[in-house]
């Protein structure tokens, strides 16, 4: 019988702690999660808006985009950029390149942020890559990569001349 009665104080004391300590918890938890600002308890990383992946083609029909160049192998050049349905005509309007003729060239446009295009020249005979983009039409930047020497990259400011009849995404 003695064995039975420390038995049950050995529980209730027990049970007092084991509330205690919940108690204890709970407080803490609450007044830590008062404590802080919301956007602590989150990670920076989350609040940003994470587009959907997507292959959806953009048509730049009506489009003309000056693209001038600052830094890179197209420094001091400036090239008006004529867009058709599929196709695109790149002529230099300022700079050591004026006078050259291009051809006309088949191009992709990939909408892949807020504002933002990735742009691809095909030679439409053989789909080969003449030229790269990246406009960001709300910073108004250009990154180029035009394929055939060891430094190929340009970058520099775009501005549009004429908007086609679908806004930019």
């Amino acid at each position: 019988m003695f064995a039975t009665k420390r038995f049950r104080i050995l529980a209730a004391a027990l049970a007092v702690i084991l509330t205690s300590s919940g108690i204890a918890v709970a407080v803490t938890a609450s007044a830590s999660a008062t404590a802080k600002p919301a956007h602590a308890a989150t990670p920076a990383w989350k609040h940003h808006h994470h587009p959907k992946l997507s292959l959806n083609r953009f048509d730049l029909n009506g489009y003309v985009i000056n693209a001038d160049y600052s830094l890179g192998r197209n420094t001091g050049n400036t090239f008006q950029q004529t867009y058709g349905h599929s196709m695109v005509q790149g002529v230099p309007i300022k700079g050591p390149f004026v006078g050259t003729k291009f051809p006309p060239e088949d191009y992709v446009a990939i909408p892949i942020g807020h504002h933002q295009l990735y742009i691809t020249w095909l030679d439409p005979s053989s789909f080969a890559i003449v030229d790269v983009f990246v406009m960001n039409f709300k910073t108004h930047t250009v990154y180029d990569y035009a394929p055939g020497s060891a430094h190929p990259e340009s970058a520099g400011t775009i501005k549009v001349v004429h908007r086609g009849a679908t806004p930019i995404p």
